[in-house]
């Protein structure tokens, strides 16, 4: 009774802190991409009005972790801290709790996001620091835990939540996945921001959300993990709304962050005719959407996604090899279908359908899956090089309960365990043929030249972003090259060795 007594407050408003990891993707650099978490504005447009909110990404702040939460604790003295995880971002994680713990005893912990969703035992070791763990959608679980802390009852009933009772943690039942209907999960709140300096290619970016949830089941996805197989949608009133707000404040750029917004091509289409008919067209919009079902509408869907402003979609190619496809599950939502019947592979008429209206291709493959040789993985790299106009190419990485997880293990071909390395760039699994370092270092070698065919794209969109910037492009994507490695005195072996300890030592945050 003590433990839960200390987890309350004061039945009074509360100061809340949320915060996001610092840890970047590979093919994000800051200096390129630094992109809001969703998820902390979202939660802080849902939690009752009266407590004061702040959310920042650390992303924004990269160069001083420490020093930013040490001010923000101090300004803001919160009652609650809400940190949103990605598995690779959770020794940071963990980190920063005991950070915040040392500056201000007592303070209420939560975490939530993909990795505890997915993994929460990882985050019930005793004396970490962390009192509950926010499972699933985190809107209406986070409001409900802020009630019930401020009026002093009980935790038991709220769905979603895992919670320390004494020695012991208490799993509640899981929420179910919210409809999207009605308002009861309102409207983002960007107004909670205490950080700036989003941006995208040099304009400022926020992101936008239409819709959750997939109905496929790739081997890879953590989303399906999280939510199930579902596919729920916003209202277009509700969607519009959210992109106004973005834009007034100051964004010129914004991510549609749907898991699968290509599921329903009708509504796709009918969503950018909406943001041409409201005026919304005036901002650079990216995407994530299939192969399939762009190739086969794309006729009628691409002249209105490029009307509508959209700019760069991210294609789930995933493989180009039939085989790997079926390993990752992924065979159907690359397929082309005529008459009812799969006559081929999507891929390329997407890619043809995307360049024919003045959009760039974001290609997603992943390479490094049990069978791969030498050979498949330079197929799929020559691919990319050939037909994509960014490369987004990944290795499988068995994140927590995922089906491919279960098949490495049982193949026994994982070989690094260290959670802060599963960042999809990092080989982190074997194939029958190759060692991860292998295969990590077959991607690298080619993966840095493709990414500078797109920059002439960029100079003619954004060429004072490139003006001041270039040099900084350049030592991201050639880090660990050296003046004797360009005169040919020293190995790229020896380079991506460089590049690799280069990028272990970024990830030490804290």
């Amino acid at each position: 009774m003590s433990q839960l007594r200390n987890l309350l407050v004061p039945s009074r408003a509360m100061n809340v802190l949320l915060l996001s990891m610092p840890d970047s993707f590979e093919h994000m650099p800051t200096v390129a991409v630094r992109m809001p978490n969703g998820a902390l504005t979202s939660l802080a447009g849902n939690i009752d009005p009266h407590h004061r909110v702040a959310a920042a990404d650390l992303i924004l702040v990269q160069n001083n972790v420490r020093g930013t939460v040490e001010r923000l604790v101090r300004e803001i003295q919160p009652d609650v801290v809400g940190l949103s995880v990605m598995t690779f971002q959770r020794k940071t994680a963990l980190r920063i709790v005991r950070l915040l713990h040392s500056l201000k005893p007592g303070v209420r912990v939560v975490v939530g996001g993909y990795d505890p969703s997915l993994a929460p035992e990882a985050y019930m070791d005793e004396g970490n620091g962390i009192h509950f763990i926010v499972r699933g959608e985190g809107e209406l679980t986070f409001r409900e835990l802020l009630r019930a802390m401020e009026g002093n009852s009980g935790f038991g009933s709220i769905q979603g939540l895992s919670y320390r009772a004494g020695d012991a943690w208490q799993m509640n039942q899981p929420r179910p996945v919210h409809s999207l209907d009605g308002d009861e999960i309102r409207l983002p709140k960007r107004d909670a921001r205490v950080l700036s300096g989003y941006t995208m290619m040099g304009r400022p970016v926020d992101v936008v959300e239409t819709s959750r949830g997939c109905t496929f089941d790739c081997g890879f996805c953590s989303i399906i993990e999280m939510r199930g197989r579902n596919f729920h949608t916003y209202s277009f009133d509700r969607v519009l709304a959210d992109i106004r707000d973005a834009r007034d404040h100051g964004a010129r750029a914004l991510f549609i962050v749907d898991d699968n917004i290509t599921l329903n091509i009708r509504r796709f289409e009918s969503l950018c005719q909406a943001i041409i008919d409201a005026g919304l067209n005036d901002i650079d919009y990216t995407v994530q959407g299939m192969t399939s079902p762009i190739a086969m509408h794309g006729d009628t869907l691409a002249p209105l996604m490029r009307k509508a402003g959209f700019r760069y979609v991210f294609l789930g190619i995933e493989n180009i090899l039939e085989g790997d496809l079926q390993f990752l599950k992924a065979s159907a939502k690359n397929e082309f279908r005529e008459d009812g019947r799969r006559t081929g592979n999507a891929t390329l008429r997407a890619i043809d359908i995307l360049h024919k209206n003045k959009m760039y291709v974001v290609g997603g493959l992943i390479v490094g899956n049990p069978e791969d040789t030498h050979e498949s993985i330079r197929a799929n790299l020559e691919f990319a090089s050939e037909y994509v106009d960014w490369p987004y190419i990944q290795h499988p990485t068995p994140y927590p309960g995922t089906p491919m997880t279960k098949e490495f293990k049982a193949k026994n071909l994982i070989r690094i365990e260290n959670m802060e390395e599963y960042d999809g760039t990092t080989a982190v699994v074997a194939t029958q043929h190759l060692a991860p370092q292998e295969i990590e270092y077959q991607r690298w070698l080619a993966e840095r030249w493709m990414k500078t065919r797109h920059i002439p794209a960029v100079i003619a969109h954004e060429p004072m972003f490139v003006l001041r910037n270039w040099w900084k492009m350049l030592s991201h994507t050639f880090r660990g090259t050296s003046l004797r490695s360009l005169v040919g005195l020293e190995s790229s072996r020896k380079v991506f060795e460089r590049y690799r300890a280069i990028r272990s030592a970024e990830r030490a945050y804290l």
